[in-house]
């Protein structure tokens, strides 16, 4: 049996033959030291025990499917949410809930994309929204975010990338893999090229409120509230309940003449019937009262202190530069030319896991045009963390191709 002509086009590389390569280890019986995925529950950051509790207190009543959008409270938890970021335009009705954002960016392309039709999506990406593109049948058209400028997206770039199939642009903001947070003055940018070309805008926002050192996260939809614009968030990082699945989409900007679209978004949610109607319950537990978020962010806190480390132990390695972080949970470092001439980063990547069982991720599975990067997830403790930069310096000391 062949698959499908369209997968061909597919590409997830950060779950491909590098992550095929460690499990053929494991099955051999070796250990492998995974910082791969930003997986939060390994590492001991468990999902907080209130959202748990109304998850377990809420089962018997979770037996039959919901409404397509989702229940009518975690609705409500999602529009109140984006009302205090400034989005005062979104309702219940404006919401609908999926399982984990990875679904939801899927369906929101699938309601838009005819053959040929174009996507700006940022490069580095995070891989799913480059795949998920192809998928429904369109062009991934990548726009360069400037290292030199702490990944910050490049305007004149994007702009230039602009042609009469473009349909939408795609804002990952904190940024996965690179944890670049993006300036207003960017973000506003970004929005009026958008209102200028007539382009719908889809914002990945799954990390909001993991960000470090007073950086400043904007809410895109709430600075152009006359953009149509798809926010997604969920549960995943910051409430650290991936395998919850539970995430969110919320409309805003769409004016009368643009329900086609919308109709089309709501035909493929009747057709999945509903998402996880348990994992649901979470979501308004989630979003309201004290969030344990904060105590890990700031100085002292676990992920604040993680980051710090790994970023100062990477670039003590010779030829290793990393932009630091001001969110999510991510170094993309850079391993420089002239030092580390690699020429293909996903054989280093696998070679690095042979010689040193370390898991990573290189840099052109996130879109990046050079075989220059690797990422590495900072979720693991402190001395984890050690134990792995100490293998990549060692792996890295004599590696040559």
């Amino acid at each position: 049996m062949k698959q499908a002509q369209r997968l061909k086009a597919v590409r997830y590389d950060i779950r491909g033959p590098v992550l095929r390569r460690a499990q053929e280890l494991e099955d051999a019986g070796h250990q492998i030291l995974k910082l791969n995925l930003g997986n939060p529950a390994p590492w001991g950051l468990a999902t907080p025990d209130p959202i748990v509790a109304d998850v377990v207190h809420n089962l018997a009543a979770a037996q039959g499917y919901s409404d397509a959008r989702g229940i009518y409270s975690a609705r409500v938890a999602v529009a109140q949410y984006y009302q205090t970021q400034g989005v005062t335009s979104v309702q219940p009705e404006d919401v609908m809930l999926g399982n984990g954002v990875s679904e939801l960016i899927v369906m929101a392309l699938q309601a838009l994309l005819d053959t040929g039709d174009e996507v700006l999506v940022p490069s580095p990406d995070y891989p799913l929204w480059t795949g998920a593109v192809s998928l429904c049948g369109g062009r991934a058209v990548h726009y360069r975010c400037d290292e030199s400028a702490g990944w910050q997206p490049d305007l004149e770039h994007l702009a230039s990338r602009i042609t009469p199939a473009t349909r939408a642009m795609v804002i990952i903001n904190p940024n996965n893999p690179t944890g670049a947070v993006y300036s207003r003055e960017v973000l506003e940018g970004m929005l009026d090229l958008a209102r200028r070309h007539g382009l719908l805008v889809f914002t990945d926002e799954i990390y909001d409120r993991i960000v470090y050192d007073g950086a400043l996260h904007h809410t895109a939809a709430a600075l152009a509230p006359d953009v149509p614009m798809i926010s997604m968030g969920g549960l995943s990082k910051t409430y650290r309940a991936a395998g919850f699945r539970s995430g969110w989409l919320a409309i805003s900007g769409f004016s009368g003449r643009d329900t086609d679209y919308l109709e089309g978004l709501q035909l493929l949610a009747n057709m999945r019937l509903c998402p996880n109607v348990p994992a649901q319950h979470a979501i308004q537990t989630a979003l309201g009262g004290y969030q344990s978020i904060n105590a890990l962010i700031r100085p002292g806190g676990r992920l604040y202190e993680q980051r710090n480390h790994a970023w100062e132990r990477l670039v003590a390695i010779p030829g290793v530069d990393c932009v630091k972080p001001e969110g999510a949970l991510y170094l993309f470092a850079r391993l420089d030319p002239a030092v580390h001439k690699i020429y293909d980063d996903e054989r280093m990547i696998i070679d690095l896991l042979e010689e040193q069982h370390l898991l990573l991720s290189h840099g052109t599975g996130f879109n990046i045009d050079t075989p220059d990067h690797l990422r590495v997830v900072f979720l693991a403790p402190v001395d984890v963390l050690d134990d792995a930069i100490s293998r990549l310096g060692t792996f890295l000391a004599d590696y040559r191709q």
